[in-house]
């Protein structure tokens, strides 16, 4: 439960810290946020799923956590965990004294699989910012590009109103920067917010995992061989390699 703490506890200073920077700097956040409402909007309502989704599966490992401590302790009554470790604790059920090295194996590639499966919609969530942010980038330049060449096609230098025509033309282009820097911004800020959560969540799933790999290696039968067998391996292998060099003495005048 210490690792569990830990890593809740990191997220949540982590995400006190972001949020008292959004309340010192409101007036320029907001600045940014309303440069293009409609994309910047979604690229902020995605970072919140992001961070509800890293709290809701680091809460949930608290029944893994519950279950695991319970079972290393020796309880036999212990209920069975809900997701996560679920199927390992049928296969454990039985509560066998030793493991054979392949069914340790293929306890922890089990385990493995599920962690990974269960990580990938933060992983998504944080490429959907990156990608979010990319495309308010290009839709920017688009915009800017085109508000550059429809001001440079209405111009018109014979006319004395020519730099006021050209202060109101630029507002487009302008606003294009804007969507591009702002979008770029936002959605860096919320994968690199995202990414930082959804490792707390990794090094908390990866506590369960190393706390049951060490309690079950202990009870583990590994295979070895006899210390008497040691010097006839070393004698097979010093007879193969009289042949191998014999060969290459027999061939080597024929290259």
């Amino acid at each position: 439960m210490n690792n569990f703490h830990r890593n809740l506890n990191r997220m949540a200073f982590f995400t006190a810290f972001v949020l008292c920077g959004l309340i010192l700097f409101y007036r320029t956040f907001f600045a940014i946020a309303i440069a293009n409402i409609y994309l910047n909007g979604i690229i902020i309502g995605t970072t919140l799923f992001g961070i509800i989704l890293c709290f809701i599966k680091v809460f949930a490992l608290l029944p893994e956590y519950r279950w695991l401590n319970a079972y290393t302790r020796g309880a036999r009554g212990a209920k069975m965990p809900p997701r996560l470790l679920h199927s390992v604790a049928v296969m454990l059920r039985t509560r066998p004294e030793k493991l054979t090295e392949g069914g340790l194996r293929g306890i922890l590639d089990t385990i493995l699989v599920r962690l990974e499966d269960d990580r990938e919609p933060l992983r998504y969530v944080t490429n959907t910012l990156v990608f979010l942010g990319l495309l308010g980038t290009f839709w920017g330049l688009i915009l800017t590009i085109g508000g550059f060449a429809e001001l440079i096609g209405n111009l018109n230098f014979n006319d004395e109103t020519v730099l006021e025509t050209m202060q109101v033309g630029l507002s487009k282009p302008l606003g294009g920067m804007a969507t591009a820097f702002t979008s770029s911004l936002l959605g860096l800020g919320g994968s690199l917010v995202v990414g930082f959560l959804a490792l707390q969540v990794q090094l908390a799933q990866g506590a369960v995992f190393h706390k049951l790999e060490d309690f079950l290696a202990a009870r583990t039968n590994v295979s070895h061989i006899d210390a008497g067998t040691w010097p006839k391996i070393e004698s097979t292998l010093d007879k193969i390699g009289n042949a191998v060099r014999s060969i290459d003495r027999k061939t080597a005048p024929q290259q």
